[in-house]
């Protein structure tokens, strides 16, 4: 028996929001707070706050958090004078790693350059592990020089050891629109990637590719499962894949106040179908978890988890 591990952040105004929190579930449907609500790890690097979580197992069976470095709070009024446009340019090309052997213990913060100057700020880090040539797709969202930093696309690098990684390449780019918070799942040796488009439509969309660094294709199917979702409200799709083979959908609502927001599920018997029916009231939170991904554990670690605590002192 499995169960599942969120990792995410919380909308706050105050940087305690913008740091690393757990949320736990033993049958993916029903969620439960970790640490009492607080965070289990704090950036004390770059922009000291953090958003928009991965998370990943290795085959080694070494855990690794990759994240956003960008703290709102400490930083729209300071160093980026209330503009996303400057925070899309300026912001820093690094992404924030902890890893750990237990999902209890973890490392000191590291900072990882993936952009050079090239690139405008790195947004919302996926991870997936390619099968093919044994080693891990790091994918992110970021503007770029080459279209004088306007719309966004999605770009990669590899590693084998989260030490060592390649030189950042083009991973997908949508003709007349951006695109951000790449997810993407293997089914049935084929890859589906889930991106946020940011014009015609401004949703969700699905691509699936036979190959891991594409081309992906649209898949149509899957837009009509998001026509009765409002354009521009919902973001950041993380899905995982349930005990009984289905797929949970989870879509980040963010068209409403800072304290309404947080994951709407969707469920789907296959990846590959695109059909995916609106679940809520299937699911509960204990608040609004926001941009984050979610992990098959084991129900040893699970209770590991439930029972964590961490001083103050302790961060």
């Amino acid at each position: 028996m499995q169960a599942y591990l969120f990792v995410h952040f919380k909308e706050k105004r105050t940087p305690d929001g913008e740091q690393v929190y757990f949320g736990v579930s033993k049958d993916g449907f029903n969620w439960e707070e970790v640490n009492d609500g607080n965070p289990v790890l704090w950036s004390y690097y770059g922009d000291k706050g953090v958003r928009d979580f991965t998370i990943t197992r290795t085959k080694e069976g070494k855990f690794f958090i990759l994240a956003t470095d960008l703290s709102l709070s400490y930083g729209m009024l300071n160093q980026y004078q209330h503009s996303w446009g400057e925070i899309s340019r300026n912001g820093s090309k690094c992404l924030v790693l902890w890893e750990s052997d237990d999902l209890i213990h973890w490392s000191e913060q590291r900072m990882i350059k993936l952009g050079n100057e090239d690139f405008g700020c790195l947004w919302a880090p996926d991870i997936i592990y390619d099968k093919k040539n044994d080693d891990y797709v790091i994918h992110w969202s970021s503007s770029h020089s080459s279209n004088n930093y306007g719309e966004k696309g999605i770009y990669y690098s590899r590693t084998k050891d989260f030490m060592n990684f390649t030189e950042a390449q083009l991973l997908y780019q949508k003709e007349g629109s951006g695109v951000i918070d790449s997810a993407m799942y293997e089914e049935e040796g084929k890859y589906y990637l889930f991106l946020k488009s940011e014009r015609n439509p401004a949703k969700i969309i699905l691509t699936e590719s036979e190959n891991i660094t594409g081309p992906f294709e649209k898949i149509e199917e899957f837009d009509k499962s998001m026509e009765s979702l409002q354009s521009g409200q919902y973001e950041a799709p993380t899905a995982v894949k349930l005990e009984d083979g289905r797929w949970c959908l989870f879509l980040d609502f963010y068209g409403c106040s800072a304290e309404q927001q947080g994951y709407v599920p969707f469920i789907a018997e296959k990846m590959s179908t695109g059909r995916f029916i609106r679940s809520d009231k299937s699911f509960t939170f204990p608040y609004g978890y926001k941009h984050g991904t979610i992990l098959a554990i084991t129900m040893e670690e699970y209770e590991k988890l439930k029972s964590y605590k961490k001083m103050p002192s302790e961060y």
